[in-house]
């Protein structure tokens, strides 16, 4: 018996079995899109990043918001009617903040309505996004999170304090330089903000909430939640379709030797014997 060709089937099927695993999800995925945009006569733009096993040898790639999708999202929003309503189903840590202001002034600049749908978080540039929208639908336990620009390692609102608390005799040219970047930074991130809130705010209410997200109040990853947005005004709706949560489920993250997180994937029904008890 010629057990090499056994080994090299093997080998092959080994490669093969992920792609064309890949390949299914990726027909479900559209599947449930297509049914979604069906039910609300809307054309639904799905930004999710996650680390998934795409290529052959099951390597994670780390995903934010770049050029690319900026370019996706943009072409999608031209391919739509003005009068058709646009859902984006949004997961994201954040990105570019380029990418992120291009596609936010899209979404502030289509005609017809925008709805942000954020089953888990969406920081950073994804929350920009999700303000320049009409309306937000965010689970009960979602989270937004502030768009104040970082350089680097540091948040820009926190080089400028530097100034405020030493002599600027007493801080190096490098920290000085810094803080002219991080004021410049500042007023062009409120400005972009205030720019997209203003076409469903009034100018005192775009105004306060620009600043609110972007003058560094907060740590970079502090989570907003729902009800928070909601008091700050905003149009926010505490629940999205169940279909939300099944297309979610198409978007996994790389199977892990030993998950940190089990438990048997079924609702259940709480007898009503053991509530009475």
């Amino acid at each position: 018996m010629d057990y090499s060709f056994i080994i090299w089937v093997i080998i092959l099927l080994n490669m093969l079995i992920p792609f064309m695993k890949q390949k299914g999800v990726l027909t479900s995925r559209l599947r449930k899109i297509r049914e979604i945009e069906e039910k609300r006569g809307s054309r639904v733009i799905v930004l999710i990043h996650r680390q998934e096993s795409l290529s052959l040898f099951g390597l994670p790639i780390s995903k934010y918001i770049n050029i690319e999708d900026s370019e996706q999202i943009l072409r999608a929003i031209r391919f739509t009617p003005d009068d058709m309503p646009i859902d984006i189903i949004l997961h994201t840590p954040g990105g570019l903040v380029l990418a992120a202001e291009q596609i936010a002034n899209a979404i502030s600049k289509h005609p017809g309505k925008v709805s942000v749908f954020v089953p888990h978080y969406a920081m950073s540039g994804g929350t920009m996004l999700a303000l320049a929208a009409d309306e937000i639908h965010m689970d009960e336990n979602a989270v937004l999170g502030p768009v104040d620009p970082q350089l680097g390692e540091y948040p820009a609102a926190s080089i400028l304090k530097v100034l405020e608390q030493k002599d600027r005799n007493e801080i190096d040219d490098r920290t000085l330089i810094l803080a002219d970047i991080a004021e410049k930074a500042m007023k062009q991130v409120q400005q972009e903000v205030y720019k997209i809130l203003k076409e469903n705010h009034s100018h005192e209410k775009a105004l306060e909430l620009s600043r609110i997200f972007t003058e560094g109040r907060w740590t970079h990853d502090y989570p907003i939640t729902c009800e928070e947005l909601g008091g700050m005004g905003l149009n926010i709706n505490c629940q999205i379709p169940e279909a939300i949560y099944e297309l979610m489920e198409l978007y996994p993250q790389p199977e892990q030797r030993r998950p940190s997180v089990q438990y048997i994937p079924l609702p259940y029904d709480i007898p009503k014997k053991a509530i009475n008890k």
